[in-house]
């Protein structure tokens, strides 16, 4: 027999990945009553707190942008400032045309100020192609235009092949020629529309950066794990009354004549105030289709691109690394992994977990791929160790391995996003007391997707500003999304 609630100020929220969680902490902040109900058994979505060989890691994201005040801040309310840990080290290369090269300095996701700045990364011919940039009459970006498709026409494709490239990839594991510079890198867009030569544009930008006197880490983990975040965010929603409830998922999301909505998930029958819907985009389309088809409609049409983390931990007397953090790797060199963490070298808590292990991870998969994926875990971490020991010389035979499959993990951002999220938005805006949040709306990025949740909450009480800002201004994720 279906058991039926009915509450006076209470919100649903869908979903408890790190969006769902963020909306309903910060709906217990302003008095609602509030229910969490989740599909799957656990909470935390895409940030998966694990352990390899007795030490803790992180299986999913491992990184959060710092310099956007929302993840940090979020992890201080809920008691975690103490842990809040930046980068060991922050050097990390390019494993491009046979060898490690060092990460240049002095780009803005991969686009430069100055051809120099990528001088031992490209080759003579792409490095004066770069010069070209200067000379070259205004490329037209109009209301978008995908990345790859305006760098290399200001600067080449080698920029994009060797630079851009990867480290688009590192974020939305897609392609450069077809994400949105818009959406994905709103700063470089902006640029381009007021400027005729992007690398004095970079110039410019990186100037600005300078007299703003940016300090502090670029990213920021957690002593433990970013995956704990959620787990943190949970127990504060718990404690201030509000409840999440796991293996739940919501089958029926209907408004009611009262102007409240009725939510089902299993025997539970719930008439609430209002719902924040906080799942991926196939899950809040079905949600949808009800009340907001032509929402459903749009959303039905975000593609996602899926992905695999091979965690292998060594002997630290048996395996010996280069120096820096890690590694990117850029398609067009032909290489099955897309970038490899030294997560022991990254991570200071994880080298004082266990100082006599050596944790690393490589990721596979990008948008389209679908043969790597399918492969058994043991094929994964077979080629993984292959082209480690091809660029780093690591040959050593791990204690133990991991491999985590991230299942259409990450939202592509094409060309024309952010009109369908503006459209998404119009839609979800007529009925009130219904707002959606989530990594397929602002941004991929922990940071993006507390600031998506932030604004629905807003939403739901009748303020639209929020949405309004992020839907104009998407948060840029950069590098330390779900993928390396």
């Amino acid at each position: 027999m279906r058991e039926v609630e009915s509450r006076t100020g209470q919100v649903v929220v869908v979903g408890a990945g790190i969006a769902g969680l963020a909306a309903a902490h910060r709906l217990l902040g302003r008095g609602a009553r509030v229910t969490v109900l989740e599909a799957s058994e656990r909470v935390g979505g895409k940030l998966l707190p694990g352990e390899i060989a007795g030490t803790r890691v992180d299986l999913g994201a491992e990184s959060m942008l710092a310099r956007r005040p929302e993840a940090v801040a979020l992890a201080r309310e809920v008691g975690l400032e103490d842990r809040l840990q930046p980068p060991a080290t922050a050097t990390a290369s390019i494993w491009t045309r046979g060898a490690l090269r060092p990460m240049p300095k002095g780009h803005v996701m991969g686009v430069p100020g100055t051809a120099t700045a990528l001088a031992g990364l490209l080759s003579d011919e792409g490095l004066a192609r770069i010069e070209r940039d200067a000379d070259l009459p205004r490329t037209e970006v109009g209301d978008d235009i995908a990345v790859g498709e305006y760098v290399a026409a200001r600067l080449g494709r080698e920029v994009v092949d060797r630079l851009v490239e990867p480290l688009l990839g590192g974020v939305y594991a897609g392609d450069a020629y077809r994400i949105s510079m818009r959406s994905a890198v709103p700063q470089l867009y902006q640029a381009a529309t007021t400027h005729d030569s992007i690398t004095r544009a970079v110039r410019e930008i990186q100037a600005r950066a300078s007299a703003a006197q940016q300090t502090g880490p670029v990213f920021m983990g957690i002593e433990g794990g970013v995956g704990s975040l959620p787990l943190a965010v949970a127990e504060s929603v718990r404690a201030r009354g509000g409840e999440i409830v796991t293996g739940a998922p919501v089958s029926e999301l209907r408004r009611q004549e009262d102007g409240g909505w009725r939510v089902v998930a299993g025997e539970r029958e719930l008439h609430t105030d209002a719902v924040i819907v906080a799942v991926p985009a196939p899950a809040a389309a079905a949600l949808l289709r009800a009340e907001a088809p032509a929402a459903a409609t749009e959303l039905a049409t975000v593609e996602y691109a899926s992905m695999a983390l091979i965690t292998l931990a060594y002997r630290r007397t048996e395996a010996a690394l280069p120096e820096g953090s890690g590694f990117l790797v850029p398609p067009v060199d032909g290489r099955t992994i897309k970038a490899s963490t030294f997560a022991s070298r990254k991570w200071g808590w994880i080298a004082d977990d266990n100082p006599d292990l050596l944790v690393l991870r490589t990721s596979v998969g990008r948008y389209g791929e679908t043969e790597i994926l399918g492969r058994e875990d043991a094929d994964l971490v077979e080629v993984s160790r292959r082209d480690l020991r091809e660029a780093t010389g690591l040959d050593a035979v791990p204690v133990a391995t991991r491999v985590t499959r991230w299942t259409d993990g990450l939202p592509q951002y094409p060309v024309g996003h952010h009109a369908r999220v503006a459209r998404i938005r119009e839609h979800v805006a007529k009925l009130p007391g219904l707002a959606v949040c989530g990594a397929q709306y602002d941004g991929v990025g922990i940071p993006a997707c507390i600031a998506s949740a932030y604004a629905a909450v807003d939403q739901v009480h009748g303020d639209l500003s929020g949405v309004q800002e992020l839907t104009a201004n998407p948060v840029q994720s950069l590098h330390g999304g779900a993928g390396e």
